[in-house]
């Protein structure tokens, strides 16, 4: 079983690493951004520090640089890659994502005049500006040392290493979303792919306050439990959710009961352990080991939470656990899979899956959108589309 870890992603510096190598990760990555998708509509730093960002079709606007570099958080390979389904790509050159992290409107893009391309934040909505940086520091994990995480991966496996080099050297950042926001966006995600997981996320945030209107989309605030509870099954079946309109209704309802409502009980799986986190998530409908593994990785403070689908199995057949190739993946391997990557990678162990699944869509051009250079500028390259993280296949 994983060592019991208390908000561990909050209280950096890390374990110490078995090795340490003394190159640093390069800022560059290559993106795996999915097309444009949805439907639309359905302390504050000081000025000298404050960038504008020029872009094609507006007047020069104030963006406020974040404490991220392009190796702490490269944006194609964190936000389209299959932990969040809410943010939309607003402009290509410069590349910036859009999304509301609460109540905050925000757009994120890499100053491209910066020596290390640090990323930025434009607020679009009313409010106070150091409320939304700070919110986007939570939100993005920003207290996380990314580079010091890589090259103890790199110096513990090969075959990190390799990939690491091949997506740029850094960038795949592992995201601290609201739980609740978490947790209906992985409903939606089951036997799904990555489209119809947009249409669906994108639809069930419409139900939240408009915050506003950026690059032809209309945002909005995603809803409360409360919100979400009013909605019908037979509205979300009309709208395309098929078998899943039941489970967000459900898992709404069984949420709104709580003693001490929904949103608390999920903040409080933040202290405990990773098999009771599971345990707990899997008493709502709809949710699996595999989907509870994804939710507690990616909003509940479980950085060494393993989410394991066919990409993983296959990664962790040929790598990590060559005596069970050829076998197929159940729930009691996922289990022996898991386990094997926190044996390999530690307290963090999510993160490095989170890579080498990225690697593992890159190595067979499942979904390739774009290449980023150093200034954060970007050139289109060919796409397919079709694959999910929770992933393509549910057990």
């Amino acid at each position: 079983m994983p060592p019991r870890r208390r908000r561990a992603v909050r209280s950096p510096p890390l374990p110490p690493s078995p090795t340490q190598l003394s190159s640093t990760p390069p800022p560059a990555a290559p993106s795996l951004e999915p097309p444009k998708s949805g439907t639309p509509d359905h302390d504050d730093p000081p000025s000298s520090a404050r960038r504008r960002l020029p872009l094609a079709a507006e007047a020069q606007e104030e963006w406020h640089p974040l404490p991220l570099s392009a190796a702490d958080l490269s944006l194609p390979l964190t936000l389209p890659t299959g932990q969040t389904f809410l943010w939309r790509r607003t402009s290509l050159s410069p590349l910036r994502f859009t999304g509301a992290v609460g109540p905050h409107l925000v757009s994120l893009s890499h100053l491209p005049d910066a020596d290390d391309a640090r990323l930025a934040f434009l607020l679009h909505s009313d409010g106070s500006r150091p409320a939304a940086r700070a919110a986007l520091c939570d939100y993005l994990n920003a207290a996380v040392p990314l580079a010091d995480l890589w090259r103890q991966f790199a110096s513990a496996d090969e075959r990190f290493a390799e990939v690491a080099a091949r997506l740029g050297g850094g960038g795949a950042r592992v995201l601290r979303q609201d739980p609740v926001e978490c947790v209906f966006q992985f409903l939606c995600s089951s036997n799904n792919n990555i489209k119809r997981i947009e249409k669906m996320v994108w639809t069930l945030a419409g139900y939240g306050e408009r915050l506003g209107e950026v690059g032809g989309f209309v945002f909005h605030r995603f809803p409360t439990i409360e919100q979400l509870a009013q909605v019908s099954e037979q509205e979300l079946r009309e709208a395309g959710f098929g078998y899943r309109a039941k489970y967000i209704v459900g898992t709404a309802k069984e949420l709104q009961a709580k003693p001490g409502g929904g949103e608390k009980w999920l903040a409080s799986l933040r202290e405990k352990e990773l098999p009771e986190v599971i345990e707990a998530l899997c008493t709502l409908p709809g949710v699996g080991p595999k989907v509870a593994a994804c939710i507690a990785l990616f909003s509940l403070d479980q950085n060494h939470a393993i989410p394991v689908d066919t990409h993983v199995w296959k990664v962790a057949t040929q790598y990590l656990l060559p005596e069970l190739a050829g076998k197929s993946l159940t729930p009691k391997l996922s289990v022996v899979v898991a386990d094997a990557f926190v044996t390999r990678f530690g307290s963090y162990a999510g993160w490095a899956q989170n890579v080498l699944f990225i690697g593992q869509l890159a190595a067979q051009k499942v979904v390739v959108a774009e290449v980023t250079s150093d200034n954060g500028t970007t050139k289109p390259t060919k796409r397919k589309r079709g694959v999910n993280r929770n992933h393509a296949e549910n057990m």
